[in-house]
């Protein structure tokens, strides 16, 4: 038979029919696939602008989040500011020695009244601008030239914004409606109640600015996949694949992880310089304790001190996070007590953190970025993912 004749053009129709049909049954069955994959965020919720401040309004102006450690405003007077996406908190103690919390802002024509991080009022809190000034439990107490005019001093309190405390650590709440931080926190406080956080006290806080999303951090921080490739001095000392992982709770993630044969502490030699924690029993003493508390503070327990970081997003590809480092004051006050250890070894691991995580957000930014798939060993990042888009 001729070439090009009405049988050959058949048989080649036939076949390519056989083709379509095939590559369409690829198709459905590489969709199926992917539908029973979970995969990560499109990159829109890692830079569009208007879902950050969605993001923000959400989980810091709706939920309660971390301000600081108790022990800066233990005395009347005493306080510290709060950056949160640019409202300006003032924490305080009032004379009473009850904590209270207030927008840094005064009632008169608006000023923000402190500047200064942290200090000590002298029993007021006065404005700059007219001297409006303020008791400190936020109530006015002199308005100057505002006699005559039907003012009562009454009507123009400080306004406040909810404060509570879990063992040591600060939480503020700024939503009209609110549960109860202990609602919030669920079992963590029982399940942390050996370490006696608020026993510990500050040692070093290092500030970092890092060119990410807050929500890479919390991912970053929640598995060690990457620890054998960007963290080596950390892979020494634990086995990456060792996550004793507690089951996803919509208001934290996290689990434990023990050390390698030989390793006590998390320092670059493993070596504890420090006695245990007091209230530690040997199964606490022999492994660390990492949590993601939504939306802000990422705490470390560790058998002899407590790391905390604590996140405050600035913008969708910038987070200012504040790492500290507490002791117990026992081993505090001894002759030659060391803490740099620890501190040096985790400033170096939280810079190789963000390091990476800038990287996977210039990655995400590209046109080229389409979600990728999460391996089973990744559930608490794909648990959070569901928190951020489901709520």
């Amino acid at each position: 038979m001729k070439r090009g004749s009405s049988y050959t053009g058949i048989k080649r129709r036939q076949v390519c029919t056989s083709c379509w049909r095939a590559r369409d049954r690829c198709r459905k069955l590489k969709k199926m696939r992917e539908a029973t994959i979970p995969t990560t965020l499109p990159a829109k919720y890692y830079t569009d602008p208007t879902i950050f401040k969605a993001e923000i309004d959400r989980f810091y102006f709706g939920r309660w989040i971390y301000a600081g450690r108790e022990e800066r405003v233990e005395k009347p007077g005493d306080y510290f500011l709060c950056d949160v996406a640019g409202e300006s908190v003032i924490v305080t103690c009032n004379a009473s020695g009850k904590l209270q919390a207030f927008y840094n802002v005064c009632r008169h024509r608006g000023t923000r009244m402190c500047t200064a991080p942290e200090g000590a009022f002298e029993g007021r809190i006065q404005c700059p601008y007219h001297g409006w000034t303020y008791a400190l439990d936020g109530s006015l107490v002199s308005a100057p030239n505002m006699g005559g005019t039907g003012f009562s001093r009454f009507d123009y309190p400080l306004h406040q914004i909810a404060c509570d405390i879990w063992d040591g650590h600060v939480f503020l709440n700024f939503a009209a409606k609110r549960s109860q931080l202990a609602e919030q926190l669920g079992e963590l406080p029982d399940k942390f109640a050996a370490w006696k956080m608020g026993d510990l006290k500050f040692h070093k806080r290092i500030v970092y600015d890092v060119k990410a999303n807050w929500k890479l951090i919390i991912q970053n921080y929640n598995e060690c996949l990457h620890c054998p490739t960007v963290h080596p001095a950390l892979d020494r000392l634990t086995d990456y694949l060792g996550a004793d992982n507690q089951a996803p709770s919509p208001n934290y993630i996290g689990g434990s992880m023990g050390f390698r044969e030989g390793m006590e502490t998390m320092t670059f030699d493993g070596v504890r310089r420090r006695d245990y924690l007091p209230g530690l029993n040997a199964e606490q003493r022999a492994m660390v304790c990492y949590y993601a508390i939504y939306p802000n503070l990422l705490l470390a327990l560790h058998p002899d001190y407590m790391m905390t970081h604590t996140l405050w997003p600035k913008a969708p590809d910038r987070t200012e996070i504040v790492c500290e480092w507490h002791f117990d004051p026992r081993e505090m006050a001894k002759p030659g007590f060391q803490g740099d250890d620890a501190i040096e070894f985790w400033d170096q691991i939280n810079r190789e953190d963000w390091g990476i995580s800038e990287l996977s957000q210039l990655g995400i930014g590209s046109r080229a970025y389409t979600p990728g798939p999460y391996s089973k060993r990744e559930e608490l990042l794909y648990a959070f993912d569901r928190v951020v888009t489901e709520e």
